[in-house]
């Protein structure tokens, strides 16, 4: 009984220090604190160029990467997705995952200047070049709906830019942030450069849902973990992986693309839109929603192996 009575106090006091740290994490004060760094460091990088600044963040990361609790996360990731690979080019994919991912947070600030030289009948010139551009125009000309899944690679903000530039009607789902003052940021930037933007929330589905019913389009990052959903492979292991881009895809029956950005050197990039893909059916010919979503999680994870420098593997994107 004393051991028991131990570990019940040790667990209550591991619980109070969380519930203290998130308390202290969602308050206003903190929220006002953060939103002035962002704010800052966007200013300052707008000062120093996004080459610069892309080069500086990515240095700076690179360094405090190794002292961050997510590189170990990574870390195991990367074992566990590539145990056929040596110790030393694991340690090279998460360097340049890091090196990914603070060269977005600076891009963030200048995603019209990487657009300055674009230009949607020559894509294969200018920092943003691209393929598929029969697809986005037969998504824009067809009169039907139509889904796009992407995922977190390279810069996954890019695209969304560009089916606006392409005039194509896409409604963009995503994840607000909880700092509400970023939140109202972020939301005044993109909307700015992007499409219609429907935060992920309460009443979602019925909204993206009327988006389709009147010919629209939509596009979902699904490559990230959905506490409760069901389990699907990925590089095989088991992940908790949402079906509402599936349910969409069977229940209007409408063409479905996946999109990816795929970071170039010189500070480049390429955006490749799929032709549309055949999701596997049932026997009553409707799509089937499980081995769907298999099959978009095995098109991602094709993706991934082809730059894995590229992705977030600082996600948990295991954890069921």
């Amino acid at each position: 009984m004393p051991e028991d009575d131990g570990q019940t106090r040790r667990v209550k006091r591991r619980r109070r220090r969380k519930s203290l740290s998130r308390t202290i994490r969602d308050s206003k004060l903190v929220h006002r604190i953060v939103a002035w760094y962002v704010r800052s460091a966007v200013s300052f990088a707008r000062m120093l160029g996004r080459r610069r600044a892309s080069a500086l963040s990515a240095g700076f990361t690179r360094l405090v990467a190794p002292l961050i609790p997510e590189n170990r996360l990574g870390a195991r990731n990367l074992a566990a997705a590539f145990p056929e690979k040596s110790e030393a080019e694991r340690r090279r994919i998460l360097k340049g995952s890091w090196d990914n991912l603070a060269r977005i947070a600076m891009e963030f600030a200048f995603l019209d200047d990487i657009f300055e030289d674009f230009n949607v009948h020559r894509l294969d010139k200018g920092t943003v070049s691209g393929t598929g551009i029969e697809d986005f125009l037969r998504l824009r000309e067809d009169n039907k709906p139509g889904l796009i899944f992407s995922a977190h690679l390279a810069n996954w903000e890019l695209p969304a830019i560009i089916a606006k530039k392409f005039q194509l009607d896409l409604t963009i789902l995503f994840r607000l942030p909880k700092n509400s003052m970023l939140a109202e940021d972020l939301m005044q930037r993109r909307n700015e450069l992007m499409g219609s933007l429907v935060p992920s929330r309460l009443g979602t589905t019925l909204e993206i849902a009327g988006v389709l019913r009147k010919g629209g389009h939509v596009g979902m990052l699904v490559d990230q973990r959905r506490l409760g959903s069901p389990v699907v492979p990925f590089f095989g292991r088991p992940a908790a992986t949402s079906t509402l881009f599936a349910k969409l895809a069977r229940e209007y029956d409408c063409p479905v693309h996946g999109v990816r950005t795929i970071r170039l050197p010189g500070d480049r990039f390429r955006i490749e839109l799929t032709p549309a893909i055949d999701l596997p059916r049932d026997e009553e010919g409707l799509i089937d929603v499980m081995a769907a979503t298999e099959k978009i999680n095995s098109i991602i994870e094709g993706w991934i192996r082809e730059h894995p420098e590229q992705w977030l593997w600082q996600h948990d994107r295991w954890r069921t």
